[in-house]
């Protein structure tokens, strides 16, 4: 019956100020305050932690508590044990909490569950959505260099493809992304929502550039600083900020190889408040080498912050067009990125003019647009019930 439905999310953690749990959270809190929906998250790691991203008191967290967090640091052979170990109880645990729910939707965001979840009869229709590129989910050394490596892999990814047929709805969030898996019939696009909707835009009188993400190799945080040596020397009045979870510690090492000013050269830490950051810098910098879709991107745009970014093969093309809303530069064209920041950071009027090409823009991504996609595709599963 289509109305009001009882959802549960799957996802790993919420403690962390991740991609993945800033867009669970908000679609949490709308399904919930707005729609008026029984909204549970179930996750399985940072027991005894609050949410990083605020959550509606009308949404239910249940921790498993499983930590399988705690495989990363042990040995191969004791993590293949442990996994197995943890697997099995994450399978027993989750079908229990399902079967006790019996929600109307289950939604995974495609992490370990999807290895099991469409084999759990509690009558609810299963959705995936990805945030990865395909290249990038479930990454593995597929060099034939290595045979083991390369036929497991081959093993994997085939794996994979057949969990994913078996899903109601595979949701995707970019165009390019709908064609990565041409096997699927079942996928759907709707992109990332908006966390935040700023009432004031940048500005963009600040001499301040600004980046978020991961301090990991796909974000190309080695690139961008590459790209700051060839300019900071020509705006000694301009300052570089990151922000990004985990261990900035060989990018620290770079600001000495490439002898980067470390007084207008910050790496920091998580931003608690990323609509301040980017309402407090004048460009946004984006130097991923693959992205899954570019939610800051989006973000930055809505608070009128034109943008340079590389043209990785999915997410910017999907948001933004070269020349209009900022930059798009061929991927990894290090010189080029310098030269059309340096244009953006000399030139005022073309910060304004591409900032509110963006801010219009990012309108589309607004939750409540996102929210009614999400609904229209919960009421198309719900008819056939």
């Amino acid at each position: 019956m289509i109305g009001q439905y009882k959802i549960v999310i799957c996802t790993p953690a919420l403690y962390s100020a991740g991609g993945v749990e800033r867009v669970v959270s908000v679609k949490a809190n709308y399904f919930a305050d707005i729609l008026n929906f029984d909204v549970t998250i179930i996750v399985t790691e940072g027991h005894g932690s609050n949410s990083f991203f605020p959550l509606s008191p009308k949404v239910k967290v249940i921790n498993l508590g499983l930590h399988f967090e705690e495989l990363w640091n042990i040995t191969f052979v004791r993590k293949v044990f442990l996994y197995l170990y943890k697997q099995r109880r994450y399978k027993k645990l989750l079908t229990e909490e399902l079967m006790r729910i019996r929600p109307d939707i289950t939604i995974t965001t495609l992490r370990r569950e999807i290895n099991f979840i469409c084999d759990i009869n509690d009558g609810s229709y299963k959705i995936g959505e990805l945030h990865l590129s395909r290249e990038n989910y479930r990454l593995i050394d597929s060099s034939k260099k290595n045979l083991l490596k390369w036929s497991f892999s081959r093993w994997w990814q085939k794996r994979i493809v057949d969990h994913l047929r078996r899903l109601d709805r595979f949701v995707v969030l970019t165009q390019n992304a709908t064609l990565e898996w041409p096997e699927l019939y079942n996928v759907k696009l709707i992109p990332d929502p908006l966390s935040i909707s700023p009432n004031y835009q940048s500005s963009l009188s600040s001499k301040r550039i600004i980046t978020i993400g991961r301090y990991s190799f796909e974000k190309g945080w080695d690139l961008l600083l590459k790209i700051w040596a060839l300019v900071e020397k020509e705006f000694q009045d301009w300052q570089l900020d990151v922000y990004g979870m985990g261990d900035p510690t060989p990018y620290v090492r770079m600001l000495d190889n490439l002898s980067i000013d470390k007084k207008r050269c910050h790496l920091n830490a998580s931003l608690v408040s990323v609509e301040e950051g980017y309402l407090r810098s004048s460009i946004l910098v984006q130097p991923s080498r693959t992205e899954g879709f570019g939610l800051v991107i989006v973000e930055a745009m809505a608070c009128g912050l034109p943008v340079v970014a590389f043209d990785c093969e999915n997410g910017p093309r999907s948001i933004m067009t070269d020349g209009e809303e900022g930059y798009l530069v061929p991927a990894f064209d290090v010189e080029l990125f310098a030269d059309r920041l340096k244009k953006l950071m000399s030139d005022g009027d073309l910060r304004r003019r591409m900032g509110e090409k963006g801010q219009k823009k990012s309108q589309c991504y607004h939750i409540d647009s996102i929210g009614k996609q999400w609904k229209q595709l919960f009421d198309d599963l719900m008819q056939n019930a």
